[in-house]
């Protein structure tokens, strides 16, 4: 898609959770000299296409947040790798407690974490790649946002079948949304489409819905969503983006609720869940923070929010009797303009249900989730968190046409300048089919090989006869004569002997394949990493941000 025209400054802040990427473990078995997010896609490091998409919305104030194991080797990236310098310089933090398995939202709770939030934020993964473009996102949370101190929070949910690049086992969410009520739809004038955006009531991992569907030997849906949402529409294919756009007040809900470890599966998915089940806001003190928030300022307000935020609440006074600013914002439809009759016996049903003296209407208390669902197969989203989401990915990147051959004005945010690098070397006597294959500088393609659909980085050396397949060769990389390779990942520095036969296979940075290898479906690593079972738990949001 074409490159979006430059946005202003959006006054939000970004932070990027740079993690170990334990599913990625044949590539960040040693995440102290290689982490994650340097990982090339499609020859660019993955934490590019983050910052990449931060700088194309307008948020020009990014951190990035990783553990302190982790930190020399991106500050050395931010200062060399040429596509990183390319991009403004971003602020980097590697908070003291923060280990390789902290959540989320554990991550959130810490010091420096709580300190950094100093506004609304963007919340997003070094791992995203993400075409569509994120002012239309950010457009239609503002529209949808109520009052300052009480917004809503956006996360982004994108399908997983029946796509190009889409893979066999790939994680998914199970999610419920409702649809909006016509004054609460906005007017969207990018490519997020009203229909696309909903109200996220129930969210969690499918391994999650499959544990409870053994405990309970069924799916159990409390009265109270179906009294608050008669639509409701049940999703299983899609999967948590992990982009989240939140108000300010979520680092408080974070800091208050320490049993909170996933933001996906914990803070979203009981957030989604508080605004129609009655009590659970109050359980997760979400009333509390906005009774202090509702009440007027004083001067110990003026001080810092880090002085007051555990101290008592002298005002009780109910938010329902507070002035709805979002009803009378004119970028909306106002309620009188639509017929309500519908949705009068669903509001009589809430008031007049049975429950306690002090029970408050869910809907009245808590703004809501909402969740953009994109049901197209473009723009491209994608979660790069697997070795097989990483051959995928890179190989529809490399389809993109050149903005050698198309222009820059007509070429995608992610299209290379040339395919073929200038400073490559391919010989005459060769195949490369420049259409779907990418070669970075410095690489060199001995005569008599065939290269199709395939990724290869910089410095690497293709010797006489190999053919390549739906390859993901990595910077420094060697492959010996005669070489047959299909869908096969190829780290930094390593070496494949000549005449191997290697199809399915994943091979560790600085490793040597022997010479006449033939393996299907095999990791070639020098130090046996986490065992299948771990390797699928590690994909988790908790354990891989």
């Amino acid at each position: 898609m074409p490159h979006s025209a430059p946005v202003p400054p959006t006054g939000l802040q970004a932070l990027i959770l740079c993690g170990p990427g334990v599913s990625l473990n044949t590539f960040t078995s040693n995440p102290e000299e290689y982490p994650k997010c340097l990982i090339p896609v499609a020859n660019r490091p993955m934490l590019w296409y983050a910052l990449d998409w931060s700088k194309r919305m307008g948020i020009t104030d990014v951190t990035l947040v990783t553990p302190p194991s982790s930190l020399a080797p991106i500050q050395a990236a931010l200062r060399q790798n040429p596509h990183l310098t390319s991009l403004p310089l971003p602020s980097v933090i590697a908070p003291t407690d923060l280990e390789m398995t902290t959540g989320t939202a554990e991550l959130l709770r810490l010091p420096e974490v709580q300190n950094c939030i100093k506004s609304d934020f963007l919340l997003l993964p070094c791992d995203l790649v993400c075409e569509l473009p994120g002012e239309s996102l950010l457009e239609a949370w503002m529209v949808s946002c109520g009052e300052k101190d009480r917004r809503n929070g956006l996360s982004m949910y994108y399908q997983t079948q029946g796509r190009e690049e889409s893979v066999k086992g790939e994680a998914t969410d199970f999610i419920a949304v409702a649809p909006l009520e016509l004054n609460e739809a906005p007017t969207v004038s990018h490519a997020a489409p009203r229909s696309s955006l909903t109200k996220l009531v129930l969210s969690m991992p499918m391994d999650t819905l499959k544990q409870k569907l053994e405990t309970d030997k069924g799916f159990l849906v409390r009265h109270s969503l179906v009294d608050a949402h008669a639509q409701v529409k049940l999703l299983t294919t899609y999967r948590d983006a992990h982009i989240y756009l939140l108000p300010h007040w979520v680092k408080d809900m974070a800091r208050l609720n320490e049993n909170f470890q996933s933001v996906s599966e914990d803070l979203v998915g009981w957030w989604a869940k508080s605004e129609w089940q009655r009590g659970l806001s109050d359980k997760l003190q979400i009333s509390k923070i906005f009774q202090k928030k509702s009440r007027r300022p004083s001067h110990s307000d003026t001080l810092g929010d880090s002085e007051s935020h555990d101290g008592e609440y002298p005002d009780d006074e109910s938010l329902e009797d507070e002035i709805d600013l979002q009803s009378m914002s004119t970028t909306k439809a106002t309620p009188a303009k639509f017929n309500t009759a519908a949705s009068e016996p669903q509001l009589a049903s809430r008031v007049t249900a049975p429950s306690s003296p002090s029970a408050k209407s869910p809907m009245s208390t808590l703004p809501p989730m909402l969740a953009y669902i994109q049901k197209d197969q473009t723009p491209f989203v994608r979660r790069v968190d697997s070795s097989a989401v990483l051959l995928s990915t890179s190989l529809r990147l490399a389809k993109l046409e050149s903005v050698e051959e198309v222009g820059k004005s007509a070429s995608s945010a992610f299209a290379h300048a040339h395919k073929v690098a200038n400073t490559a070397t391919i010989a005459q006597r060769c195949t490369v089919t420049r259409g779907d294959c990418l070669v970075d500088s410095n690489s060199t393609i001995e005569e008599k090989c065939v290269i199709k659909e395939t990724v290869i980085g910089s410095n690497c050396y293709i010797a006489s006869g190999a053919r390549l397949t739906r390859c993901l060769i990595m910077d420094g990389a060697v492959v010996g004569e005669r070489c047959q390779l299909t869908g096969t990942i190829v780290g930094r520095r390593s070496k494949i002997g000549r005449e191997s036969v290697l199809k399915d296979c994943e091979v560790q940075d600085g490793n040597v394949v022997p010479d006449d290898t033939d393996a299907k479906n095999e990791k070639f690593m020098v130090f046996e990493g986490l065992d299948e079972d771990d390797d699928m738990d590690a994909s988790e949001e908790d354990q891989d941000y």
